[in-house]
């Protein structure tokens, strides 16, 4: 057996309460283990009984993830008093070895040294990570409010660029795009079968993007006001559609009134330690500071990086956003950069605004592995680039098979607690990416790929123009305006409407949304990818060079490029089974 591949923790990857009832632990191990079993009771059952030496019942486990190069073993416990105590025995090649928390020994030596037992000490409710529930159920759809729309009669201005002209486009170009217009696109949004809408910053700032904030306490004048907000909300809440803002809290815009007075007046500025000042000539005027004279967003000058340690700033922005909550009534928050925001602040912003509203979802921005921040006591979930990362590698890599697609995605899952998986935030593009439509080449493909999104556990979310196939590599393209009047000549009409029965589909069936999945193989045909959900539903999508049978698993609820039960190169099919 290879001993270095066998692993446990007591951490809410491999060990957590999905619900205060049960404890759920993993175990890794190579693939040279044949059996796992749990040896598990109360800590102090050989007390109750009057026994010198502790004991446990023995359950097996069950193989549930394989990953790449490792293994994953899975067992449910109900513990009756609330507490756990416990070890593994791995069975390997014909020999048993016990597993403790500080030793890894054939069995039959497991009581001729001292040995530390694993130990769930207490099922605390409270500690218990529970993102809000309505989370898994909703589909969003993210808008850069500048690039969405203009309300029908909206003032021209000069300062605002011709909709969708992007010829010789600027940084801080702006096309007009309002809150109003966002309100009077409701009725779009929800045929498309959004029920949740995630804004790209919208408070003050010289920028198209806004994330060097000047002012968070005014709605951008380009974007509307605070009752153009509020109708916003309140419509949006009417339709089923939640509504989450974007924080940018790990920098602000040189234009945020402590910066200034900082610049002006230096140490002697109330707000000096409000900012990671390393040189007395800070201020001079440089665009980059690589030269360290102060930390920024990356090496941008104009992004003074904010000292969310300081007590000061911490209150601050948890005031703000329990104004924005209380007074917009908005049911999410969305932290840029949130790996660098001190863990002590996002601390007290989750006890100050849940306090406001319990169901309020707090979702992290992090590119990578993200459980230091997923606890319970700080975000209920983060943007999932993992996810991302497996999806497009799939269809950029034609090399890759199904198999390491789910070895991919079976990582992805690993990460976290169930309940976590399904608050992620899944995407196939943002603002800050290549669009997918230009990514895969081919709306047959981006179709795969949506249909993935939407049969996976998390909250999908599709960003402005996905529905259409909009392109684009890099910025501005990436940001283009909607193309409303193309839109309503139907020239997307017939992608959009695939779409849609996409996100009808997972409204649909529960099992979309539930962490029950399969996967089913065809040895000859490597590049099939099928897989089923709950028992329930299952997807099949070829992106291999050659036709193949669909399954003969079901009635085919949803299909493309499929007909006569035979599937294309980039087709898909959905069953019920």
């Amino acid at each position: 057996m290879n001993f270095s591949a066998v692993y446990h923790r007591i951490t809410p990857d491999m060990c957590y309460s999905p619900d205060g009832e049960e404890v759920v632990l993993n175990l890794r191990t190579d693939r040279d283990v044949d059996a796992v079993y749990l040896i598990h009771e109360d800590p102090f059952i050989h007390e109750l009984h009057r026994q010198p030496e502790w004991f446990g019942d023995r359950q097996a486990m069950t193989l549930t993830r394989e990953l790449c190069h490792q293994v994953i073993w899975t067992t449910r416990v109900r513990p009756r008093y609330k507490r756990l105590m416990y070890y593994f025995e791995i069975v390997s090649e014909g020999k048993t070895y016990a597993l403790f928390e500080n030793k890894l020994v054939p069995l039959a030596e497991k009581d001729a040294t001292s040995k530390q037992f694993f130990k769930y000490a207490w099922m605390n409710s409270s500690d218990i990570i529970a993102p809000p529930s309505w989370v898994g159920d909703t589909i969003w759809y993210q808008i850069m409010p500048d690039r969405f729309c203009r309300h029908h009669d909206a003032p021209q201005d000069d300062k605002f660029r011709r909709w969708g002209d992007l010829a010789g486009s600027q940084w801080n170009d702006v096309y007009g795009g309002t809150l109003r217009g966002i309100t009077e696109r409701l009725g779009y949004l929800q045929e498309l079968g959004v029920s949740g809408i995630y804004m790209t910053p919208i408070f003050e700032s010289p920028s198209n993007h806004k994330y060097n904030t000047y002012d968070y306490n005014k709605i951008d004048p380009d974007f509307g006001t605070e009752d153009d907000l509020r109708e916003l909300v309140r419509q949006a809440h009417s339709r089923g559609i939640r509504v989450m803002l974007d924080a940018v809290f790990n920098h602000c815009g040189i234009g945020f009134a402590p910066c200034q007075d900082v610049f002006r007046n230096g140490k002697s500025s109330p707000y000096y330690d409000w900012f990671f000042i390393n040189s007395d000539d800070f201020a001079r005027d440089d665009y980059s500071t690589a030269d360290g004279r102060f930390y920024s967003f990356s090496f941008w000058a104009g992004m003074p990086k904010l000292n969310t340690n300081h007590p000061e700033v911490a209150r601050y922005f948890a005031d703000l956003c329990c104004r924005w909550v209380r007074e917009w009534d908005i049911d999410g928050i969305r932290f840029d950069v949130g790996d660098e925001i001190s863990h002590s602040f996002l601390r007290l912003v989750r006890e100050r605004v849940k306090a406001v509203k319990p169901e309020v979802y707090l979702l992290g921005e992090i590119w990578m592995d993200s459980l230091n921040w997923l606890y319970g006591d700080e975000y209920d979930a983060v943007m999932n680039y993992p996810f991302t990362g497996c999806v497009n590698d799939f269809w950029k890599n034609p090399s890759l098979t199904a198999r390491d697609f789910m070895y991919a995605m079976n990582y992805c899952h690993a990460l976290y607690p169930e309940q976590v998986n399904r608050a992620m935030l899944n995407f196939l593009d943002t603002h800050d990416t290549a669009r997918a439509a230009e990514s895969c080449g081919s709306e047959d493909v981006l179709l795969q790929m949506i249909a993935v999104l939407m049969t996976m556990t998390g909250s999908p979310c599709l960003y402005y123009g996905t529905e259409i196939a909009m392109k684009g590599k890099r910025t501005p393209y990436t940001r283009a305006c909607m193309p409303w009047d193309a839109v309503e000549r139907g020239d997307f009409a017939a992608f959009s409407y695939k779409v849609r029965a996409l996100t009808a589909l997972r409204k649909a069936y529960p099992a979309c949304r539930g962490n029950d999945l399969v996967y089913h193989f065809d040895e000859q045909r490597p590049r099939l990818l099928s897989y089923s959900k709950g028992g329930s539903l299952r997807v099949t999508v070829n992106a291999g060079a050659k036709p193949c049978p669909v399954p003969d698993s079901g009635r085919i609820i949803f299909r493309n490029r499929c007909e006569n039960g035979v599937l294309q190169p980039e087709g898909l099919a959905i069953q019920v089974l």
